[in-house]
């Protein structure tokens, strides 16, 4: 994840900086000493221009036989001088400009771009070239005839053995070790304790397969231009690795806050970037090359670049650094030249332009031994409790469906195995209960299980330490596991809620919920070790349940607030759905006086449960943050105390609350209750009263 929390997979959206000027020239690509003639495509753009200045990006796209070194000339026809260059060594006699290939970029496949890019200044003009020259021989707009002199063999032949698709599978069930290596500035800045062996022994005792161990490397090296990593940090990392490998667990190691940190600064200072970028993994290369093949190497988490012109930009820098992330781990040797690599999308999301993107890079590394990753945190809304979004409704499921369809078709249909890397919800951490409900998270992870199963996914759950206490090695809500254990391999059924909600005072009538049987058959109802009666405590029509008057009188005794029992429907496959049996009645709330940053509002719930908040202005428009909803995000707006019995409302719903106007709340409960309230902010004061 992109931050200690939360990360966000929805699209971010940057800013044209300047003119964009596209020149396309067509034509003859020849190598020396007589290597076979190809055609050649050049595009000279400049994607950012100033007084003064400019940034250019040039991309060579050779249409015939693979070459092996190139250099590229052309002369500026305003005066224009080269000041800083990337992924090329660039220098200038005059007007005349040389750029030649770096190491790592030397080799052009056939139908292959290699690009590199420039800063630099220009006084009277800032024309585009109008001719280049690849090799000593211009472009000419054809194609030539091919010498008989042998084609020079690829520096990158693809690696033999191994079998990708196998590989992933085998890693099927995976765990993230999150928030511990990635931390900042060490492995428990962030609240988990020291790794140990044993933890690493559960894992593989709860039936998983594979273990992603994000790592955070930018405070753990040196400076340029060595960026040696520090030895004992690099030995716990390895200890670690070890520790896994010595479970049977596949392992899988990346460069992860590195993207955000600086990785993301690539499109302005590509030089410094690559070479901090190639510095770590041929470190990292080298240390592990020698380890299993069930050692897994992942280039980037979440890439994400600062600067740029867009997506296309931001995906053709990420290819840059995938490929060179590729060819290094083949050139270092050992078992390295056929290791499992993986590479992400832009945002690790699963948008049909990422992955077309991602595709490309990997058809033109023709690397068998290649999985494309993605991550999966659910429809926004739902994720976080915005907007409306507490059920697992049929938003929340096309959302997977559809992403999950995507990336099956774009790489798994075509023998590129995937691999969802992270996966969970945004907002599921057990510190914060309450913002996703319990029985709404269940369908959830039973829906993600069936629907990646079914699609050839690997699955990664993210746990920063909210599933496995790694304290006591328990997980903290045993029932989730069991559902997300059982959908490694079949379905449960579920239902349309798992509470039901009796008032307190009035006639008892009887409830009924909707299965959702998941192919599963309705076995029995239970309270503990008793079997309830059918047709007396309770009745099956199709998938309708309906408890009658007579159980749920028995069931919620004598009426007390809150759960009263607890209730399991078995069925023919998978784990039971759990059903409780609430009284309640309809919840109060009382005025108040306070400030934006201090603001809590008295509330007796009797029993209930908060679900969402509205928030709207007199003439009923959106008031608070995200002005596009009445609904506010759960936690980070407003949060139930139910201890203390009040609401909190947060600063951050009150900075976007306009001065002296009255905004009416709606409390929506999980009873079905829905209360208004009424706040009024004035400066830093803030008045409520019940409306």
């Amino acid at each position: 994840m992109n931050s200690q929390y939360l990360r966000t997979t929805y699209r971010r959206v940057s800013l044209v900086v300047g003119a964009v000027v596209t020149l396309l020239l067509a034509g003859l690509m020849v190598a020396g000493n007589a290597q076979a003639a190809a055609g050649c495509q050049v595009a000279y753009t400049v994607p950012s221009q100033w007084q003064g200045g400019f940034t250019a990006d040039v991309k060579v796209t050779n249409l015939g036989d693979a070459v092996n070194g190139w250099t590229l000339t052309w002369t500026f026809p305003s005066g224009q001088r080269v000041t800083q260059a990337w992924n090329a060594t660039v220098t200038s006699s005059g007007d005349q400009v040389t750029a030649k290939n770096m190491s790592y970029n030397a080799a052009i496949a056939t139908n292959a771009t290699v690009g590199f890019g420039f800063n630099g200044s220009w006084t009277g003009g800032n024309t585009a070239p109008t001719s280049f020259a690849l090799n000593g021989v211009t472009c000419t707009g054809a194609v030539g005839t091919p010498t008989p002199t042998p084609t020079p063999t690829p520096t990158d032949p693809p690696p033999a053995g191994g079998d990708a698709m196998a590989t992933v599978a085998a890693m099927q069930p995976g765990w993230n070790l999150g928030n511990t290596m990635d931390a900042i500035p060490d492995e428990t800045a962030w609240g988990n304790p020291l790794v140990t062996q044993a933890l690493l022994r559960q894992i593989k005792s709860q039936g998983y397969n594979s273990i992603r161990i994000p790592v955070t490397w930018s405070n753990h090296h040196g400076p340029a231009p060595t960026y040696t990593i520090d030895a004992v940090w690099l030995s716990r990392v390895r200890q670690v690795v070890d520790w896994a490998l010595a479970e049977n667990l596949y392992v899988l190691v990346n460069l992860h806050h590195d993207s955000w940190q600086w990785i993301n600064g690539y499109p302005g200072d590509r030089t410094n970037v690559m070479n901090r970028y190639t510095a770590l993994w041929t470190q990292i290369a080298i240390t592990f090359r020698g380890h299993s093949s069930k050692l897994v190497f992942e280039s980037i988490n979440e890439p994400q670049f600062t600067g740029t012109s867009g997506d296309a930009q931001s995906d053709e820098i990420l290819r840059e650094l995938n490929v060179a992330f590729v060819r290094l781990l083949r050139q270092s040797g050992g078992n390295n030249t056929t290791r499992l690599l993986v590479l992400p999308t832009l945002y690790t999301n699963s948008n049909q332009a990422q992955l077309d993107a991602l595709l490309t890079t990997i058809s033109q590394l023709g690397d068998k031994n290649i999985a494309a990753t993605v991550h999966f945190y659910g429809w926004w809304p739902f994720s976080v409790n915005i907007a409306g979004g507490t059920r697992y409704d049929a938003n929340v499921e096309q959302d997977m469906v559809d992403g999950f369809d995507r990336v099956h078709d774009t790489f798994v249909a075509k023998g590129i195995p995937v691999i969802v890397g992270e996966w969970a919800l945004l907002s599921y951490d057990y510190t914060r209960p309450g913002i996703i409900e319990r029985g709404e998270l269940l369908k959830f992870f039973e829906a993600v299980g069936y629907q990646a199963r079914t699609r050839k996914l690997t699955t990664m759950l993210w746990d920063a330490g909210s599933f496995l206490n790694r304290n006591d090695l328990q997980w903290r809500d045993p029932g989730l596991y069991a559902l997300m254990k059982a959908s490694w391999t079949t379905r449960s059924a579920t239902a349309s809620s798992d509470q039901i909600y009796v008032r307190r005072t009035g006639t008892i009538t009887s409830k009924s919920l909707t299965l959702n049987l998941n192919g599963a058959s309705f076995r029995s109802l239970r309270q503990g070790s008793t079997v309830l009666t059918n047709g007396t405590d309770y009745t099956v029509s199709g998938t309708t349940l309906t408890l009658t008057s007579a159980a749920l009188t028995r069931l919620v005794g004598n009426r007390t607030p809150g759960v009263n029992a607890t209730l399991e429907a078995h069925f023919s496959q998978g784990v039971p759905w759990p059903i409780s049996i609430i009284s309640y009645d309809p919840p109060t709330q009382t005025t108040a006086t306070g400030t934006t940053s201090s603001f809590t509002i008295p509330t007796q719930f009797r029993g209930d449960q908060l679900a969402t908040m509205e928030a709207k202005y007199a003439d009923g428009s959106p008031a608070g943050p995200a002005n596009w909803t009445s609904y506010k995000e759960f936690w980070s707006n407003f949060q139930p105390d139910y201890a203390a019995n009040t609401i909190l409302l947060k600063p951050e719903f009150f900075a976007e609350v306009n001065d002296g106007s009255t905004v009416t709340l709606t409390f929506h409960f999980w009873s079905g209750t829905q209360i208004t309230y009424r706040v009024t902010k004035s400066g830093t004061s803030v008045t409520g009263s019940v409306s």
